[in-house]
């Protein structure tokens, strides 16, 4: 059995592994043997893990058979450990960028943003447009500046929305708490400053979600669960947070999400699933289900998530929205529950590829009086009206990990490429990415290992009240030794050597988002969560580098498989290259643009015809 070979493999010096397409590296697929359980099985499961005696052997048996003991706790390693990914900071001579300084206000920056933006919408007000398209911050605007609509109008029609999406009908799982009366009293004073005529930016009056691992007055900050806020109250806004408020967005509430971000489906039993607007028998993925499922669904163009794990663009190329993760540090993280210190960073999900640029200009940028974790550093923000002079972009492609996905996935994310390729004439060059897999269990391992200890001081006290899905992970977290920790902080130094040297011949590293589209929601999950480890690993198969060697990344919808459910794109970056990653997102959002489908559930909120009140008209 797998489990009793204790043998480990010895890494040989990085500057011996062939990085290039003939390489005669193995590409190893995920090697996850665990079947799906839920129900009475997962609870069984559950208190035989949590045997101290039964529980560590059948542990022991999981992390062999899973290759954990071969690739990363017997290994042999050449580098030392690498804790933090912190980037230094360096001018990449990025194309067809504005620079600005970090000091500058938020509304300041957004006004920069706004400077970047093509001249020309593919949308109108009137919703006459050749394909579908969802509202963006600049149709809040002007809606709002044309005096039809109101703040305090769309924050009814919003109110309403999520009133609807509660309905046993629905049960769409958006929110874990929000406020109709601050919702409205927020609407009332964008409304006032408006009429004045003095918003304080094109973000004054737009619906902005937060999801629930970033503190948001008057909110309590849960991470998903009944109890967190108990232990760790919140006290004040976060960074991001108190920047989107500066600018005046309404910010609507905390989004549902997978409990302490242990998981991939979104299925939450405490709050119920976030589902998917493309098909709400779907997940909507995780950990930043809620967000995502907003967005779709049309109800805020933009929201904030966290991306622990791909825990931002897994769930939006799930539901088919933009999901960007920045470079570690670009964003601060003050006032986000500590749950990964290393591999979590604030992200962006929009509708569209401009909506994803506003928001990160308005919330990028160092603390000043904050060292920790912080460089210091220039913001690009990329002129989208000028990707089409960028012409000799080239994109890194690694065939066996890019194929490893559903056959629906490999061939739309093919033909974009072709399309990416004939229409900017962007060159793809073949690499070789080796150690994949070994390097999701390191960051397993990693993220495991900080969520356990981040949590450990109370975690005994309110175990019981975590859902048995998030039981099992925090076992298998807690199981992790040191030696463990340390050898996976020596995998990511390796893997961070390997990047540069592709980084040093490419632009970009380019692959799927997600190795699936999103599958049912099964009743049997509802109460108990469920454990789906071999459809959760085909869910972060492309994710890993972006958060463990602190990579910006960015995903963007490029069609849809044979269900009608959404596939994103995916663009690796080097550090501090979020400039060039929306330049790429905004391509590919222009050739794609035509092929884009409304969501089987869809909030209207700016319709002005017929006295529409928001609600879709296809309500469910």
């Amino acid at each position: 059995m797998d489990f009793l070979n204790r043998k480990g493999v010895a890494y040989g010096p990085v500057k011996d592994v062939d990085l290039g397409p003939y390489s005669n590296e193995f590409y190893l697929q995920a090697n996850v043997k665990a079947p799906r359980m839920t129900g009475l099985v997962v609870k069984i499961f559950t208190h035989l893990l949590e045997c101290p005696i039964i529980g560590t052997f059948l542990l022991f048996i999981l992390k062999g058979n899973n290759l954990i003991h071969r690739l990363i706790t017997n290994a042999e390693f050449q580098e030392p450990p690498l804790f933090v990914p912190l980037h230094d900071f360096e001018d990449i001579k990025e194309r067809e960028v504005k620079c600005l300084d970090s000091s500058l206000s938020p509304p300041e920056k957004v006004q920069h943003a706004l400077d970047c933006l093509p001249i020309s919408s593919e949308v109108t007000l009137d919703g006459a447009n050749s394909s579908f398209c969802r509202w963006t911050i600049m149709d809040y605007a002007k809606a709002y500046r044309s005096g039809e609509i109101t703040p305090s109008l769309v924050a009814e029609r919003f109110i309403a929305a999520i009133d609807e999406s509660t309905k046993p009908s629905l049960k769409m799982g958006f929110f874990t708490h929000y406020s109709v009366d601050d919702i409205l009293r927020q609407a009332a004073e964008s409304t006032h400053r408006h009429q004045r005529g003095e918003p304080i930016s094109v973000l004054d009056g737009v619906p902005v979600a937060i999801k629930d691992e970033i503190d948001c007055l008057p909110y309590p900050t849960t991470g998903g669960t009944t109890w967190l806020h108990k232990e760790r109250p919140c006290n004040d806004d976060a960074c991001c947070v108190k920047r989107l408020r500066l600018c005046g967005a309404i910010l609507v509430g905390k989004t549902n999400m997978h409990e302490l971000g242990s998981g991939t489906s979104g299925i939450n039993p405490h709050y119920g699933p976030a589902r998917n607007p493309y098909d709400t028998s779907k997940i909507a993925g995780g950990s930043s289900s809620g967000s995502a499922s907003l967005v779709s669904a049309g109800l805020c163009p933009v929201a904030l998530g966290v991306d622990g794990g791909g825990s931002v663009r897994m769930p939006a190329a799930l539901c088919g929205v933009v999901g960007l993760k920045p470079t570690f540090a670009r964003i601060p993280h003050d006032g986000v529950l500590p749950l990964n210190w290393t591999v979590g960073m604030v992200g962006i999900l929009a509708g569209t590829v401009e909506d994803a640029l506003i928001v990160y200009a308005a919330i990028s940028g160092e603390v000043p009086y904050q060292h920790t974790f912080s460089v210091l550093t220039n913001i690009n923000l990329p002129r989208l009206s000028l990707t089409k002079s960028i012409s000799d972009i080239r994109l890194a492609k690694y065939g066996k990990w890019f194929d490893d996905c559903s056959h629906d996935v490999r061939t739309c994310c093919t033909k974009t490429l072709h399309k990416l390729k004939d229409n900017y004439n962007w060159k793809i060059i073949d690499v070789t990415i080796p150690e994949i897999e070994a390097m999701r269990l390191a960051h397993y391992i990693t993220i495991g290992s900080e969520c356990s200890t981040a949590l450990d001081s109370f975690k005994e006290k309110n175990f019981a009240e975590l859902g048995w899905d998030v039981r099992v992970a925090q076992s298998i977290y807690g199981a992790f030794s040191g030696m463990e920790y340390l050898k996976a902080q020596k995998m990511r130094n390796r893997q961070l050597k390997f990047h540069k040297k592709i980084f040093a011949e490419a632009d970009v590293i380019v692959s799927p988002t997600t190795g699936v589209t999103a599958y049912p929601i099964q009743d049997d999950a509802l109460k108990t969560g469920e454990l789906d480890y071999v459809n959760g690993a085909a869910l972060v198969r492309y994710s890993i580098a972006g958060n463990f060697l602190g990579l910006p990344a960015i995903t963007v919808p490029v069609g849809f498989d044979r269900l009608g459910l959404p596939i994103g794109l995916q663009f690796i970056g080097r550090p501090w290259s979020e400039a060039t990653l929306i330049h790429l997102a905004f391509a590919v959002q222009a050739i794609c643009i035509s092929e884009s489908r409304k969501p089987e559930l869809f909030y209207d909120l700016l319709r002005r015809k017929n006295g529409s009140n928001g609600m879709p008209s296809e309500a469910k």
